[in-house]
């Protein structure tokens, strides 16, 4: 590759040795140099181009730190219900698509919340089957952990008033013992199952399609949290020369034993797609009322799931730690991450002996008591900013507990390293959009006034340290990622915007103009 100076912008470039920069030289996909132009120029290898950014705004290359990136993909051609503000509309959305599926067809994706639904009452099968009658459909909620199918869906998928509920997990069932067509967590497995075996399309091709759209955001990597499907797709990319994004593989909890024997270990690969660690569920969600709290939700609905129990959590972990496997455990209830923080404690050797990184996605609520543990245990609190203000509607139901809710000042306070991302495609994949949520803790519109619990609200350089150099470390790349420095790789975003100078709505509003990988230039705005 021809050696680059990129030149003429102001290069933000989170190194604390030398935070800001006018350019970069580049060679063989990784940073030569940064400072003046004049200097590099005077050093640069005989045949050095120059490429002027226009005085261009640039920060490190974006990682999103936890995304479902074939789900993305898929979810770019599937139903999307985000819009729906109540059934009806949901049904409207449904029937507006039909003439797309013939007869027979899964009809997949959903996104739908009845939480933001004029009556946030959960629908049932019997109102899909009036709209839906000759396809099966099966219908994921916005936060992932419910589906909503019809009756096709339930027969085609094994499910009868005698299927027992799966362990953690819930068939709901009407007074009479008839499934409604809900299912929660572990018991929509078989639908994400389904997903993943090709109805929903030709995933190579639709990663493609979700790559460029990442690209465009500033993103130039990822910790993909789906399963081996989109790991042989990240492949068949690569293979085609055609992967620009960057891959930091997760492992799913059913392939860990295999991927033991394999001799897979968390950190195996390159630059390009690496091996993480394995996710398992320690519970549910915060919409769907299936995250696992201390204290039962209001209106007597229970204390939400534990998918994974204790003894088999504490043993996955176990034996994850000892085969070289760090381990990724969602855990949004305030008691499932006690749990989990209880799991780790005791393998704390085996952890250190093994130079492994623990994770915990999404650390929604925690007990005051088990902020420091997080810091302690050395695991790196994976959390997604979006969250907090989509979650606005919901969220009185842990107000007056005492929780450390989205506890982002308080994490960090406590020395924990906080790797920011998006859970895409529950949010969308925006990381300006996390910038904005994490400092204001407000919707987009400034709703509340000086947002929801501000004193967990964090600084703008703290925000994009979580979308940069926490990530690189969770994955155990910070020598080459996360920093514009010499001997990193040349991962970078030139924005339309200054986001240091700017206000809260213009952080938001940011546009990316070029995003380059490696040295070469992937994404470019007026393209």
């Amino acid at each position: 590759m021809t050696p680059t100076l990129f030149a003429n912008a102001i290069f933000h470039t989170l190194n604390p040795a030398q935070p800001r920069v006018e350019a970069l030289l580049v060679a063989d996909g990784v940073i030569l140099g940064a400072g003046p132009s004049a200097q590099l120029r005077a050093h640069a290898p005989a045949g050095t181009k120059t490429m002027d950014l226009g005085n261009a705004v640039v920060i490190p290359g974006l990682t999103d730190a936890h995304i479902h990136t074939a789900s993305l993909a898929r979810s770019m051609h599937e139903l999307d219900l985000r819009g729906a503000g109540s059934l009806a509309e949901a049904l409207a959305g449904i029937g507006a698509v039909l003439p797309r599926y013939q007869a027979g067809e899964w009809i997949l994706g959903g996104w739908w919340d009845f939480n933001k639904w004029q009556v946030p009452v959960q629908p049932d099968r019997t109102s899909l089957d009036a709209v839906c009658p000759r396809n099966p459909v099966a219908l994921t909620s916005a936060d992932g952990h419910t589906v909503w199918a019809n009756s096709q869906a339930l027969q085609q998928l094994g499910i009868t008033r005698d299927t027992p509920h799966p362990a953690g997990g819930e068939i709901v069932r009407d007074a009479g013992g008839e499934a409604t067509g809900i299912l929660r967590e572990s018991a929509v497995y078989p639908v994400r199952k389904l997903a993943a075996s090709g109805v929903s399309g030709n995933l190579p091709e639709q990663l493609r399609e979700a790559q460029r759209y990442l690209l465009s955001l500033g993103i130039t990597g990822v910790h993909d949290i789906d399963s081996a499907d989109a790991l042989a797709a990240y492949r068949t990319l690569r293979e085609e020369e055609e992967l620009t994004l960057r891959v930091h593989k997760l492992l799913a909890q059913d392939d860990l034993e295999a991927s033991i024997a394999a001799g897979i270990r968390t950190g195996q690969g390159d630059s390009w797609i690496r091996h993480g660690a394995v996710k398992i569920f320690a519970d549910g969600a915060a919409g769907s009322h299936t995250c696992h709290m201390s204290q039962p939700f209001p209106g007597g609905t229970g204390h939400g799931v534990e998918v994974t129990a204790y003894p088999e959590l504490l043993a996955l972990a176990g034996r994850a730690a000892e085969a070289g496997i760090a381990v990724a455990v969602h855990a949004i209830g305030d008691r499932a991450n006690t749990l989990v923080l209880d799991a780790l404690a005791p393998i704390r050797d085996t952890t250190a002996l093994n130079g492994l990184r623990h994770r915990i996605e999404h650390v929604q609520f925690l007990q005051p008591a088990d902020v420091p543990r997080v810091a302690e245990l050395g695991v790196v609190a994976s959390m997604q900013p979006q969250h907090c203000p989509s979650d606005l509607p919901i969220l009185g139901m842990v107000e007056g507990r005492g929780l450390a809710s989205y506890a982002w000042r308080s994490l960090l306070d406590a020395g924990a390293m906080v790797a920011f991302g998006s859970d895409s495609p529950v949010e969308v994949p925006n990381p300006f959009h996390g910038l904005h949520a994490a400092i204001t803790r407000t919707t987009a519109a400034g709703e509340p006034d000086g947002g929801w619990e501000p004193q967990e609200r964090i600084s703008l350089a703290e925000a994009l340290h979580a979308y940069c150099v926490a990530p690189a470390f969770a994955s155990g790349e910070e020598a080459l990622k996360g920093t514009l420095a010499p001997g990193m790789l040349a991962d970078f975003a030139a924005l339309d915007t200054d986001i240091f100078t700017t206000d809260a709505a213009g952080i938001r509003d940011t546009m990316v103009h070029m995003t380059v990988t490696g040295g070469a230039v992937r994404y470019r705005r007026d393209a």
